[in-house]
């Protein structure tokens, strides 16, 4: 089952890797060096990022909309805090539905790029994983990847490793330190730029009342567990996939910093930032906003607060005032009596 669906996948990631080899090769690189091979790889991830790139869009736009509404949803969870029924659970979930309609918010729509790339990491593992056995004639061609072909990229080497070897097995490698060598370069490489990729998220693109939640204290305790997960799983796969893991963070990395700075989310010290650099510029500064949807705090506390009307006391009426008390009066003028004093059904 994971064969079929994988295959054509395979088939794509393969097809890129040899155009892209072909076209270093013609442009004088060595056809089997590793590098060559290597920038093969990254060339993958250019044209996989490249083709998410509207997703990515979406992934923002979704975000800066959760971010809006978090005030209403801290309405909605504050209203049914502490109830457990099944009618109030249900009611919960319905009115945060409803707020996300109304909104046009999808909360998955942040995962998505995340879950495309899955496929394609795992893709490109298959193929590393299967060049042996292809250049020895065992296991059949993937698309394009010929016989030859994986013969010349298994036989390449970055540093004296292997493209398709592990740190775990490096003794199976021409050159074991080398391969250890590079294989943790390359692990240190992924884990911190995730790690400064969530943190420049957390930092500068969250408000502060966005950071005072058990999702964000989660967020902040996976952010230091991440590269001892990349350290213990790192050793496993190949230094290609490690290449392609770092190659895709980095892209990731200055993709975002490139988002934060241009379209950060709503009460954000980046949108503090970049208000700050448009008035001095004097450029108009728009903050993104929801149609029918308050999230200002001031504005908040006008909603929240009625205006307290005067209205007169029960039983009593308020009294006309003259309108003409600047005006002198004439010597036909009826002159004005005393008020007589109001009744308890409110005639006079």
């Amino acid at each position: 089952m994971l064969d079929t669906v994988l295959y054509p996948l395979e088939w794509v990631v393969a097809w890129l890797m040899v155009n892209f080899h072909q076209a270093f090769s013609f442009v004088g690189l060595p056809k089997d060096s590793g590098f060559t091979w290597s920038l093969s790889i990254v060339g993958l991830v250019i044209v996989i990022r490249i083709v998410l790139i509207p997703l990515f869009v979406k992934q923002i736009h979704a975000s800066r909309r959760m971010q809006l509404i978090q005030p209403e949803m801290q309405k909605i969870q504050k209203k049914y805090k502490g109830k457990s029924d099944p009618e109030s659970r249900q009611a919960m979930t319905q009115e945060t539905m409803g707020l996300y309609k109304r909104t046009g918010t999808n909360p998955f729509s942040s995962c998505l790029p995340i879950l495309l790339q899955s496929p394609v990491f795992f893709a490109l593992f298959r193929v590393l994983q299967g060049l042996t056995k292809i250049g020895q004639g065992i296991q059949d061609p993937i698309g394009p990847m010929t016989k030859e072909l994986a013969r010349s990229a298994e036989g390449s080497t970055v540093f004296g490793a292997p493209l398709s070897s592990y740190f775990v097995g490096a003794g199976e490698s021409p050159q074991p330190l080398n391969t250890q060598i590079v294989t943790v370069l390359l692990i240190i490489l992924m884990s911190a730029t995730t790690f400064t990729t969530q943190r420049q998220l957390m930092m500068k693109n969250m408000p502060a009342n966005a950071l005072d939640n058990p999702f964000a204290k989660q967020q902040k305790a996976l952010l230091y567990l991440m590269p001892v997960f990349f350290a213990f799983s790192g050793i496993n796969f190949p230094i290609g996939v490690l290449l392609y893991w770092t190659t895709t963070n980095v892209w990731s990395m200055g993709q975002q910093f490139y988002t934060i700075r241009r379209m950060p989310a709503p009460g954000s010290p980046a949108e503090k930032a970049l208000e700050a650099r448009r008035i001095k510029s004097g450029k108009e500064h728009k903050k993104f906003s929801i149609p029918g949807l308050t999230h200002d705090s001031e504005s908040e506390e006008i909603q929240d607060t009625p205006v307290a009307e005067t209205k007169p006391k029960s039983g009593q009426r308020q009294q006309p005032k003259r309108k003409n008390r600047g005006k002198p009066a004439g010597p036909n003028d009826p002159k004005p009596g005393p008020t007589p004093p109001a009744t308890a059904d409110g005639d006079s």
